[in-house]
């Protein structure tokens, strides 16, 4: 027998081994990438932590020009103000502080009425729930839902919103402070923060 000829017939088994250990191979690297992008999150699906303010935030007071309250906002936000309105926002977060005249105190039942009232002007709103809560400056009406975001000016993406408005009332002026992140953001400390941060001013 030709030893060329029995040099390759003793390697042959080989090549089947050494193609299976390549396709191995890339399976496991193509398994790797698909993981990795799942810890990065993908686009249309959970926002993972997008929109938590941090731990560290530091906030400032905020006292409008005629003077009746005040509230702490996140230092560095950016701020608008038009008529008895303003806004603070900063990427995905929003808080708005809006004063207007009201003779009587909210209650449960005028909160439920809001937030009826809600579902037809408020793109992509689901109903949450009307509660009172206390905070350092008097009891409030809370109302909770879940609604559409601004679209981002330079992407159109619109995120879905989890929205907590908090009524404040005192001397027939009605204090609405709402304050909206992306649903499943981590804001309960922050948002505590500003809402007890509230006060009426003489």
């Amino acid at each position: 027998m030709d030893p060329r000829s029995a040099g390759f017939q003793a390697l042959a088994p080989t090549v089947p081994v050494m193609r299976n250990r390549s396709v191995v191979t890339l399976v496991i690297a193509a398994v790797v990438v698909m993981l990795a992008g799942c810890g990065r999150g993908g686009s249309g699906g959970d926002t993972g932590g997008a929109g938590d303010i941090p731990d560290n935030q530091a906030f400032v007071e905020y006292r409008p020009a005629d003077g009746r309250f005040s509230i702490k906002v996140p230092e560095g936000w950016a701020r608008a103000e038009s008529g008895g309105t303003a806004t603070f926002t900063d990427k995905l977060n929003t808080i708005t502080a809006v004063v207007a005249p009201r003779a009587t105190p909210p209650d449960a039942a005028s909160g439920a009425a809001d937030l009826a009232a809600l579902k037809d002007a408020t793109a992509g709103f689901t109903p949450g729930t009307v509660s009172t809560v206390d905070r350092k400056a008097g009891t409030a009406v809370l109302i909770t839902y879940r609604a559409d975001s601004a679209a981002d000016p330079v992407t159109g993406k619109v995120v879905s919103d989890d929205v907590e408005r908090y009524q404040f009332w005192r001397d027939a002026t009605l204090l609405t402070v709402t304050l909206a992140g992306p649903h499943g953001a981590d804001n309960v400390d922050p948002w505590r923060t500003v809402t007890d941060s509230v006060r009426w001013l003489p």
